[in-house]
């Protein structure tokens, strides 16, 4: 880990996906062939988004090899201070790793952590230009020496290093934070109730309401945080526009300490399997005595449910008559929303939610961000309804045909959003630069909400909309910006349904020509290391089977004729497994 991110700085980085140990992930790279292609592969094949990701920065070594100047010249004459600096660069670098015993996975990127260490090699940088201005001065005149040593630094460390990091370090008019922030909330409608997960979904919603007093009526509740009693605080008080949150717990009964994790137990031995309405059981969850608790071990109580099957009631005239479903849906609202959560036990922000659903009684809207983890819904999802980048709970149960999707969508509010109403952020303008963080959390959130919408949209009979989402789509992710990848699969397939077979031809080509470069990639690698690849080329021979199949099934004879002929080589080349017929014809 500290290697790497040392030579990231001195002598060049592959690119910014956290990396541990994979060769297409966040190595440092220098960019001479001689060093890559031995440990990377034959850089010649890499897929879109490898090749031409500006986090590549290629330093070609020059910063690091004039610090080893700069040290071997700082030894001969000065080993004292020399000594000192080494101290520095040793006790904020490596020392820092074998005294906190760090483990190799970390949530994200810690190089930060070394910034000191990197600080004191670059004194050695400094004192290089001094080696070799002192070796120059051998040879010619000082002040001559001192102009040659100093262009020809400048020339290799800050000047290659301008040249390659700028375009990945610049962040001027770029608002994909705050725009997405809008987005999410503009998603939602009046006086809704946002959940999110996590820092990078919460913190811009955060800063959009606060600073830029962006649809303050929406409370936004970060689920992770809703584990601690501070933050229940927070929400059972009023905030800017948004009203207290039903919670019915005391602060007693949620303060730290206490039911930090409610089981699922059986009552009494018996064993419940009707669904209970979700507000007896919170009630039967406040209670503090040994009827109320199941035992675990000596000395250990849990307070549990006694049921996992739960109910919410639901009355058709108030989720009618308050927006939750149109009129022309009302004969599909169900008495009740029955559900069983999954686990053996679930933690104090699950209760919460669980105590907000029981109180609400239908009069606030309940959304759940679509970054957030399905776990975070709590089983609800047949229950729930896309309208942006946030998905409703509704009273309305998924149909068979809906379950084709990954949810429900409700087409005309989230069209509308989509089209008009949704902003990007200068994500849109080609020659953004968009780190892997923004790309998995909003370029390529973008494409599939894209994808889901058109797939809905082809459903409904409306072609003409649908086409104009997917040309939105590719609009607002260009591929200067954003790499062509799996998430395309979609968009070609829509593009095809709705008659666009030009685009969708178009569309499936360059996803065709991307996963032939990835599997050629990862097969000029070492072999021992393919099968930490073996995910990327199951969805690689996916991917490609499916546009084969999708070529023949839309009679684009001569694309399906050219796709056959270029797959059946790599089953050949690399003794692949053989296409899959019946999922062809599928």
């Amino acid at each position: 880990m500290y290697s790497r991110y040392f030579f990231w700085n001195f002598v060049g980085r592959q690119n910014d996906i956290q990396g541990h140990g994979n060769a297409t992930e966040g190595n440092w790279m220098s960019g001479l062939p001689i060093l890559e292609n031995p440990k990377l592969g034959v850089q010649a094949n890499l897929p879109d988004g490898a090749d031409n990701n500006k986090a590549k920065n290629l330093l070609y070594g020059f910063p690091f090899i004039l610090g080893l100047i700069g040290l071997y010249y700082h030894i001969i004459k000065d080993k004292h201070n020399a000594a000192v600096v080494g101290l520095l660069f040793f006790f904020t670098g490596i020392a820092i790793v074998i005294y906190l015993n760090q483990k190799p996975m970390e949530p994200r990127e810690r190089d930060y952590a070394y910034a000191a260490s990197f600080y004191a090699f670059a004194f050695w940088i400094g004192i290089g230009v001094l080696a070799i201005f002192d070796f120059l001065g051998k040879y010619m005149n000082k002040t001559t020496s001192a102009f040659a040593a100093t262009a020809a630094c400048m020339l290799a460390v800050p000047t290659i290093m301008a040249k390659e990091e700028w375009n990945d370090h610049d962040r001027s008019g770029r608002y994909i934070a705050r725009d997405f922030a809008k987005n999410y909330l503009n998603s939602c409608a009046k006086n809704a109730i946002l959940f999110t997960n996590g820092d990078n979904d919460t913190f811009p919603l955060w800063y959009a309401q606060e600073v830029e007093g962006i649809r303050t009526d929406v409370r936004v509740i970060c689920l992770e945080l809703l584990n601690t009693d501070w933050y229940i605080d927070q929400m059972v008080h009023k905030a800017y526009d948004s009203d207290p949150v039903p919670f019915s717990f005391t602060k007693d009964q949620y303060r730290q300490g206490t039911r930090e994790a409610v089981l699922f137990s059986n009552y009494q031995g018996k064993k419940i399997d009707a669904y209970i309405n979700v507000k007896d059981l919170i009630e039967f969850v406040k209670h503090d005595d040994f009827d109320h608790k199941v035992q675990v071990s000596k000395e250990t109580w849990y307070n549990f449910f006694p049921s996992k099957n739960m109910s919410v009631p639901v009355d058709s005239a108030t989720v009618v008559n308050n927006g939750t479903v149109p009129k022309s849906m009302a004969n599909r609202i169900v008495k009740s929303i029955n559900w069983t959560p999954s686990g053996n036990y679930l933690q104090k922000n699950d209760v919460m939610v669980l105590d907000l659903l029981a109180h609400n009684d239908w009069k606030r809207p309940i959304y759940f961000a679509a970054t957030a983890p399905p776990s975070t819904y709590l089983n609800l999802a047949p229950y729930l309804q896309l309208e942006g980048f946030a998905y409703r709970l509704v009273p309305i149960k998924q149909s068979e045909q809906e379950s084709q999707q990954e949810t429900r969508v409700a087409t005309d509010i989230m069209y509308d959003n989509y089209m008009n109403k949704f902003v990007w952020g200068s994500m849109d303008i080609k020659g953004t630069f968009l780190d892997n963080v923004f790309l998995s959390s909003c370029a390529l959130n973008t494409r599939q909400r894209a994808g889901t919408l058109a797939a809905a949209l082809v459903e409904e009979g409306k072609k003409d909309k649908a086409i104009k989402v997917l040309d939105k789509c590719l609009a607002v992710t260009p591929f200067e910006n954003v790499p062509i990848d799996a998430t395309l699969y979609s968009i070609a397939l829509g593009y095809y349904q709705a008659g666009a077979t030009d685009k969708a031809n178009a569309l499936s080509k360059k996803l065709f020509d991307n996963y032939e470069n990835t599997i050629r990639y990862v097969y000029a690698l070492d072999r021992s290391e393919l099968g930490s690849y073996a995910p990327d080329l199951k969805q690689a021979q996916g991917i490609m089977e499916q546009l084969l199949s999708f070529a023949n099934y839309f009679k684009q004879t001569a694309l399906a004729k050219d796709y056959e002929n270029r797959y059946l080589k790599l089953v050949q080349e690399y003794n692949l497994p053989t296409p899959q017929r019946g999922r062809q014809e599928q």
